[in-house]
């Protein structure tokens, strides 16, 4: 299950099994205070993944993704922007809840590299069984991780930036020598990055700065659903 601290998933299992698999994982720390393993949610058939930092105090506890505050604010975003939240996976990058202990309440702490470290393998067999054709980072953590560590959300959210989700670049870079005018009919179609803020920050911005956030992610979804079309 693990090897130097990275989690390692099963092969061949689909999501089920690794959501099974997962429900087990030691990779890291997080695992002991956190109620349970927060896997991603959503038909294997999903043309979109969402990808968000890790499960907050509600998901923690109910063992779903994006079912708190957060949640609410993504479902609007999605029905605004023209998207089926049904048609769509929900994952983390980190599937532990990490927090810090105030009193009653259990407050939010943004996971280290190390526990993305750990976790990634669980992300990237999700990408492989899945083979999305655009992942949603929400949340710098989240594109930090997955497009790159200099990656800033104010700079250059809403774009969409070519990807190759990982176990599809073998497939892609295979040395074939085939007609440029003619694509491989073996070779999966163009996978797309985007990334854009987590619907938390919008919950955290001041009252009359929220609704021009809120419109700025609603454009930036407004991009996928064009590129789906």
């Amino acid at each position: 299950m693990t090897e130097n601290g990275v989690a390692q998933p099963p092969s061949g299992v689909g999501l089920d099994g690794l959501r099974s698999a997962a429900a087990g994982c030691r990779a890291c720390e997080l695992w002991e205070p956190a109620t349970q393993t927060v896997f991603g949610e959503g038909p294997v058939t999903a043309r979109i993944v969402f990808v968000g930092e890790q499960p907050g105090d509600q998901e923690d506890r109910k063992g779903e993704p994006f079912v708190g505050p957060a949640g609410k604010m993504l479902d609007r975003a999605l029905d605004d922007a023209g998207i089926d939240r049904r048609d769509t996976y929900i994952t983390n990058a980190v599937k532990h809840f990490r927090f810090t202990v105030k009193g009653k309440r259990r407050i939010h702490q943004t996971p280290g590299p190390e526990h993305l470290r750990a976790c990634r393998p669980w992300l990237e067999a999700e990408f492989e069984v899945l083979k999305p054709e655009v992942v949603v980072c929400l949340g710098a953590t989240a594109a930090k991780a997955l497009i790159a560590p200099s990656f800033r959300i104010t700079k250059d959210r809403g774009r969409l930036i070519p990807w190759t989700p990982p176990g599809l670049t073998a497939v892609v870079d295979d040395g074939d020598e085939a007609d440029d005018d003619e694509p491989d009919e073996g070779a999966p179609a163009q996978t797309w990055m985007l990334a854009t803020t987590h619907p938390s920050a919008i919950l955290r911005t001041p009252d009359e700065s929220r609704a021009a956030a809120y419109d700025a992610l609603v454009a930036d979804l407004r991009v996928v659903a064009h590129a789906l079309a």
